[in-house]
């Protein structure tokens, strides 16, 4: 009696419906070794499918392919070092349908390196230690003139933070100062009336103003809500690059002798 042996439309289809329960793409291929054995997929192929399906591709056939290079936006790539960082470049390649080369340009570019067999962005100098803050007013229909006040949180850094902010009074104050020493952070010098190199001011208050054009709340919730929704919407090189401009934008202050520039 011969044995039945699956084709890879037929387990693809079985990933979708692994899919559709819910499993995790890690518990996908581990089901499936057990039951196909060696006509099971790879832990890579399952990856793919299960990233695709997310995506809401649920084509199981093979797509045809045209002459031209396949071209893939960086937040896949991204996407599959977050769920994944341990794949190698012959392995990312293949779920982006690109050469290994493609992929290593693209991950140098993204300030990624390889360590211990894990993909890691690339530390240099004090940059990646750097914390900056700041204050920005919301306004809003308070009807009841009900005082609402928020605060800053910072994640529990396990590094020494350099910290980047102007020179605000609120920023400057005593009990300031010595709340920031009792943290061990190192405080950036900032020179009085230079928003050019504060992060907040040239890249994120200027970003946040112009998506605060034509709103309007009635309410601190409201406000709060459309911030949170505002900030998730950025993805980490945004606020990354903000960061790692500094270096350039330094020497554009020495450049013009502490003029402002665009």
């Amino acid at each position: 009696m011969s044995k039945f042996v699956p084709d890879k439309v037929f387990l693809r289809g079985v990933l979708l419906h692994y899919f559709n329960m819910n499993k995790s793409a890690a518990e996908a291929p581990r089901i499936l070794d057990q039951t196909y054995g060696d006509n099971a997929l790879s832990d890579t192929t399952c990856r793919d499918w299960f990233r695709r399906f997310k995506n809401n591709d649920f084509e199981l056939e093979d797509k045809e392919r045209s002459g031209a290079p396949k071209k893939f936006q960086d937040k896949e790539l991204e996407q599959l070092l977050d769920e994944d960082p341990s794949q190698t470049l012959s392995e990312l390649g293949k779920i982006l349908q690109v050469d290994e080369s493609t992929v290593s340009k693209r991950l140098k570019g993204l300030g990624m390196i390889q360590k211990q067999g894990h993909w890691v962005p690339e530390r240099k100098g004090f940059l990646h230690r750097i914390v900056t803050g700041d204050e920005k007013w919301i306004h809003y229909d308070n009807r009841k003139r009900r005082k609402s006040w928020g605060k800053p949180l910072y994640a529990q850094r396990h590094d020494k933070v350099i910290l980047l902010h102007d020179n605000a009074r609120p920023h400057v104050a005593k009990p300031v100062k010595t709340y920031l020493e009792t943290l061990k952070w190192e405080v950036l010098p900032h020179p009085p009336y230079s928003p050019d190199i504060a992060p907040s001011d040239c890249r994120l208050f200027r970003s946040l103003a112009h998506s605060l054009c034509e709103q309007k709340f009635t309410s601190y919730e409201d406000c709060t809500k459309w911030f949170d929704s505002w900030i998730s919407s950025k993805d980490e090189q945004f606020f990354r690059r903000g960061i790692h401009s500094l270096p350039e934008r330094w020497s554009k202050v020495v450049e013009s002798d502490g003029k402002y520039f665009h």
